[in-house]
């Protein structure tokens, strides 16, 4: 598992704005089957049992594939908001507090993380938590009673056991939302802007993710859409791409582990460039099949928004957010968080560092967006 701290493919299915075809074999389900065919045309018919009506599914998914020059900017404009950086600073305010529940849960009395301790493994490890977790006891030294061979099951026991006292924290603990993420949701709504929440690809999940967007408040969250895994498995591109009803050829998924291979080969030769350097950067750990998942929770996201994907904005916390919307076209603003101070975001259409003025408003999205 990665920190959401520095973190620093195009799949080959059906393209729903080229209309491009894929190598997927296999049976679609059978309300999916007019949904692919209709993706090249304006008027789609295909019912899908857990939407309402067929019509409602037809003009989701025309409106989030629709090409922005059909379409007034001024009336077609959503944003798509991230959890973890955006709405709260889960990084700053628990990580390092769940790594100590952890170690005292375990009996390590030990294994204490200050900050200032913590902070310098983030860095020199890229906040990679196993990478972590073997430098701080190859320096402290490792339990005594613990065999060589089994450091691998003693690091995945900590992390679940940190993992779920983060969990615990979040839904606990008093812990605070971004300054201004609550007045600028609000003033979104006054301005007739459609709002999604995207938790299903949160970086420590949806029991994490969950918590935080009821910190918005009942009325807050009766405006909006929170599309977590279920929802993106219930939308149309993801039944399309994601759904059992798809079978991937034998070349296609050779083809994702050659991805997946390379990706990793990429992220080793980074670290190791920027370890020789001396530098502190934001490496994109991102494999290739999590990144199909972000795109599909931004299609989802624009698809229950009846925004086209080009037309809706990305509030983003991290880099893979980042990364699968400038996959997809759609634009994208950074609101940094401690963990992201230093990062760089060359493909984001801005970086700002708080909501509210002067920073990240409303007015200020709809000046980014036509710049």
């Amino acid at each position: 598992m990665r920190l959401p701290a520095l973190e620093t493919a195009p799949l080959s299915t059906i393209a729903p704005a080229t209309g491009r075809r894929s190598s997927i074999t296999g049976k679609l389900k059978p309300y999916n089957i007019n949904c692919a065919k209709g993706l090249t045309f304006s008027t789609l018919t295909c019912y899908n049992h857990r939407h309402k009506t067929k019509q409602q599914l037809s003009s989701r998914v025309y409106a989030s594939n629709v090409s922005p020059a059909t379409a007034s900017d001024d009336q077609l404009f959503a944003l798509l908001l991230e959890v973890e950086g955006v709405l709260m600073d889960v990084h700053r305010h628990c990580h390092r507090e769940a790594f100590n529940l952890a170690f005292k849960n375990m009996g390590l009395d030990c294994a204490h993380w200050t900050e200032p301790i913590y902070l310098d493994l983030v860095r020199k490890c890229f906040g990679g938590e196993e990478e972590m977790l073997t430098l701080y006891f190859n320096k402290i030294g490792w339990p005594t009673s613990l065999p060589t061979n089994e450091k691998g099951s003693f690091m995945k026991r900590v992390l679940r056991d940190k993992q779920n006292a983060l969990e615990d924290l979040v839904k606990s603990k008093p812990l605070p939302l971004r300054p201004g993420a609550e007045e600028f949701i609000d003033d979104a709504h006054k301005e007739g802007v459609p709002v999604v929440v995207l938790a299903s690809y949160s970086k420590n999940g949806e029991n994490v993710a969950r918590p935080i967007i009821e910190k918005l408040g009942e009325d807050r969250m009766t405006k909006m859409k929170v599309v977590g895994k279920e929802e993106v498995e219930q939308s149309f591109y993801g039944q399309l791409v994601l759904g059992k009803g798809v079978t991937s050829s034998l070349d296609e998924q050779l083809l994702n582990e050659a991805r997946k291979a390379a990706s990793t080969e990429k992220q080793k030769i980074a670290k190791e460039v920027a370890s020789v350097l001396k530098l502190s950067v934001d490496i994109d750990t991102t494999s290739s099949e999590s990144m199909q998942k972000i795109v599909a929770a931004l299609r989802a996201g624009a698809e229950y928004a009846q925004v086209p994907v080009p037309n809706c904005v990305l509030i983003a916390g991290s880099l893979p957010g980042v990364a699968a919307a400038e996959q997809i076209g759609m634009p994208c603003v950074v609101l940094r968080s401690r963990s992201t101070a230093r990062a760089e975001f060359p493909s984001a259409k801005a970086v700002l560092d708080s909501f509210g003025a002067p920073h990240l408003t409303i007015s200020r999205l709809r000046m980014i967006r036509s710049s």
